[in-house]
């Protein structure tokens, strides 16, 4: 029988004692300072801590592993440090981002109102994202930015000029690597500034070679290596042995030679200025739409899609201020000027009205029609009620005064500038709105949902 008087015996491990695996899972949860911090303990703790295919690689494959492929950035053949800082950077693009101001009218190429940002195998992938015109739910997404890693640790980066080009198949850091790209593939750098905003811009210092060579072949510019050709095409000489004078008519032809080769270089000196002027994208902006999903004290927040009274389908984001007022604005409207694009509906002070409903209520919703795609065959009136596969759990009183908004508006008739409506909330979530001068309602469904977008269509499918 134990001696209840002696101390108990207690063992003692160190953190070193436990399996590699082990403290490798148990490290994955720290952040990099802190791994830092770690490795000044001991001298084992630095060997695991400077251990990039085994720490490095277990920090990003319980980050994102289960989101891309770790092992297939690069090519493989970059450090998991490297790849750590890097994803860590570019995790904040995941979500939805809208353009900054009008596009520019000195390119060909559209930039897209809204872009999506999504993971892909092994780079970042950015889609334009559009309404059908279809009549439909349907969402258009098509190519736009791409960023990946080249095999050497470079950061790449460019857009589909015409979103045409699908999915890609494989790694875009061996497009990089071996200087094949289409051309409707345009090099750019995309630039940080904070966690709500970057700029793409085309990369200057990347052009196409010449069409004698490969035509969809990349290269980087040096004028150096030029000049050195150029130098070598000077003194080649016509005939003759090297060190010995031409004869005459060697000379008349060695000077023919040169005159003829200096008026080729000053024409593909000037076409390649012609090129280097002529840009093919214009710096945009994009800023993040933060607050794009609701929440339970916001649950009308975020981006929707539904039919507008021209039966067009339109994505409208939605949003709170400080004061709990509501405001909800079309996606296309975003980047124009204000005066131009007064709110769908605004209201400061927003009133709610729980169940159960009051009957002058219950028949205000059962009396309008509700805007759905052209498409929807099955459409009964039936279908919408407090009590039918659209349940109305709350009812918000919209008082929408545009004077607030846009001070002076004088373009717009009274019944615009003050309108009363009701937004109504379902039980799934979504919701509905409308004007008592009108006699419809506007329903509004996700455009995304956890993270994916809904009702994806590539762009032929429009």
């Amino acid at each position: 029988m134990a001696n209840l008087n002696e101390p108990a015996t207690i063992s003692c491990y160190s953190f070193a004692d436990f399996p590699e695996d082990v403290q490798l899972c148990v490290l994955s949860f720290l952040s990099p300072a802190e791994i830092a911090n770690f490795a000044c303990t001991s001298k084992q703790s630095v060997l695991i801590c400077r251990s990039d295919s085994k720490l490095w690689y277990t920090l990003c494959d319980r980050r994102w592993g289960s989101q891309t492929q770790i092992r297939n950035w690069g090519n493989g053949q970059i450090s998991y440090k490297l790849l750590y800082k890097t994803l860590d950077k570019w995790e904040n693009l995941i979500g939805f981002w809208r353009r900054c101001g009008n596009s520019p009218a000195t390119t060909t190429v559209e930039s897209p109102s809204l872009i999506f940002f999504e993971w892909g195998p092994s780079f970042l992938a950015g889609s334009r994202v559009s309404p059908s015109r279809n009549g439909t739910y349907h969402v258009i997404k098509s190519p736009f930015l791409y960023l990946g890693i080249s095999s050497e640790g470079q950061i790449v980066s460019f857009l589909d000029s015409d979103g045409c080009n699908g999915e890609i198949s494989v790694n875009i850091a061996s497009y990089w690597q071996f200087g094949y790209l289409d051309n409707n593939l345009i090099p750019v750098n995309v630039d940080f500034m904070g966690n709500s905003y970057f700029t793409v811009e085309e990369n200057r210092n990347l052009t196409y070679s010449s069409p004698e060579s490969n035509k969809n072949c990349f290269k980087r510019s040096s004028s150096s290596s030029n000049l050195r050709g150029e130098e070598e095409e000077a003194i080649e000489v016509q005939g003759g042995t090297p060190g010995s004078l031409p004869e005459m008519s060697e000379m008349y032809q060695h000077l023919a030679n040169r005159t003829r080769t200096g008026a080729v270089r000053r024409q593909r000196r000037r076409e390649k200025e012609r090129q280097a002027t002529r840009r093919r994208w214009e710096t945009e902006h994009f800023v993040k739409v933060v607050e794009c999903s609701p929440t339970l004290a916001r649950p009308l927040q975020g981006l929707w899609k539904g039919f507008c009274d021209d039966m067009n389908l339109e994505f409208y984001l939605v949003a709170y201020d400080d004061v709990g007022g509501i405001t909800c604005r079309r996606v296309r409207d975003l980047s124009e000027h204000l005066i131009r694009s007064a709110p769908v509906f605004w209201t400061s002070k927003p009133t709610f009205i729980e169940s159960p409903f009051p009957t002058e209520e219950e028949s205000l919703y059962a009396s309008r029609i509700h805007q759905r795609p052209l498409a929807a065959v099955n459409y009964s009136q039936e279908q919408y009620s407090f009590t039918g596969n659209e349940e109305v759990i709350r009812i918000v009183y919209i008082n929408s005064s545009y004077d607030l908004v846009v001070p002076g508006l004088t373009d717009t008739s009274p019944n615009l500038r003050n309108a009363e409506g009701r937004i109504w909330q379902y039980i799934d979530g979504t919701f509905g709105f409308g004007f008592l001068r009108d006699n419809f309602v506007i329903d509004l469904k996700n455009i995304a949902k956890d993270g994916f977008l809904m009702d994806a269509v590539g762009q032929s499918g429009d």
